[in-house]
């Protein structure tokens, strides 16, 4: 409900996160956890989640990191890292483990740590086949690495390459498109099936690609996908106001530090957990459409998932909050999204 400047929704989850591991768990978990009830935890480590073995013992790892009052309220998804070695046994034990609830296919070279992914998703439809079976979701990182195809046409060359055959060849198979970032893409997760999804940034929403050159180069607004022209910016709002149950909450927050983002061949990804739902009230109000907020951010994720809503509620409200210029990481720091600038929205 809303009453003037507070917005009072059940509380989000994050259906789309990296946290990194060890060391850097506790620096970024604290705030996820203070605005979201889950989150799905990206699997592409250093040495990637690729069984259910290490899925678990990533899961201990980022529970010992929480803060001791998240410990019993949050509850991290985990994922495992879909590799050309992926076969249908480890997808039955995924499916039997109760903590496993997607499989990421990242493919080769994509993105940060994806040196490991997928090479011939043809040689992988075994392992779909057995998803489809166990109902576990394809998430999807739709890019494709050819360096012939201009980076900023890569998802839509992904979409006519590789993912309308994989939609069309698996239709029991529910696939989620993660980070969105084309009117393309828009597009094809409205045409299809109620098997398929998808995630969408704050970040893709709030920047076009413009802001990667103002003033010079950004290294801070460089992720992966990359941002894209304003035309396709206005295609993602309009899909997440929509009220469509296609699309959901995935911040793809990414932290890295300082001196990985600030050097000559700096990190993709974009740092925003510190505005995890807060970033996405600015969206919806300037959109006129927070009434849509709570379904966006609160029931489409756990409603494809098949997972139950969330009983507790979250207030939001329109109050302006400083971000610092950056954040402990480590023992290193972390720049975060909009630096030095202001939150529109507050949560409490």
């Amino acid at each position: 409900m809303t009453a003037s400047n507070k917005l009072i929704i059940t509380r989000p989850d994050d259906w789309h996160l990296h946290v990194r591991d060890h060391k850097f768990l506790s620096s970024v978990l604290p705030h996820t956890a203070d605005r979201f009830t889950r989150a799905i935890m990206m699997p592409n480590l250093v040495e990637p989640v690729t069984t259910v073995k290490l899925a678990s013992e990533y899961r201990d790892r980022i529970i010992d990191a929480l803060p001791a009052i998240h410990k019993l309220t949050f509850d991290p998804l985990m994922t495992l890292y879909l590799t050309n070695r992926t076969n249908a046994s480890e997808i039955k034990k995924a499916g039997e483990s109760g903590f496993v609830h997607a499989v990421k296919w990242y493919p080769a070279g994509a993105t940060t740590n994806s040196s490991k992914g997928v090479s011939d998703i043809v040689a992988c439809y075994d392992v779909l086949e057995a998803m489809a079976e166990e109902g576990i979701p394809l998430l999807v990182h739709g890019e494709v690495t050819d360096p012939n195809v201009d980076i900023f046409d890569r998802e839509r060359v992904f979409i006519e390459q590789f993912l309308e055959g994989i939609i069309k060849n698996f239709p029991e198979l529910k696939v989620v498109f993660e980070h969105i970032t084309t009117a393309d893409a828009v597009k094809l997760v409205e045409k299809s099936g109620p098997n398929v999804g998808a995630t969408i940034t704050a970040h893709h929403m709030l920047l076009n690609r413009n802001a990667l050159f103002q003033g010079g180069i950004r290294p801070h607004h460089y992720c992966l996908p990359v941002l894209k022209r304003e035309t396709h910016r206005k295609a993602l709002i309009k899909a997440a106001t929509s009220g469509n149950k296609k699309f959901f909450l995935g911040t793809d927050s990414a932290p890295h530090t300082k001196h990985t983002k600030e050097n000559a061949c700096g990190c993709a990804g974009i740092y925003t957990s510190h505005g995890g739902i807060e970033l996405y009230a600015e969206i919806f109000d300037k959109a006129e459409a927070l009434d849509k907020l709570e379904k966006f951010a609160s029931f489409n994720g756990p409603d494809f998932y098949g997972l139950p809503r969330n009983r507790e509620k979250i207030t939001l409200t329109r109050k302006k909050v400083p971000i610092p210029e950056v954040f402990p990481f480590g023992d290193e720091e972390c720049v975060p999204f909009r630096a030095g600038g202001e939150l529109l929205w507050s949560i409490g």
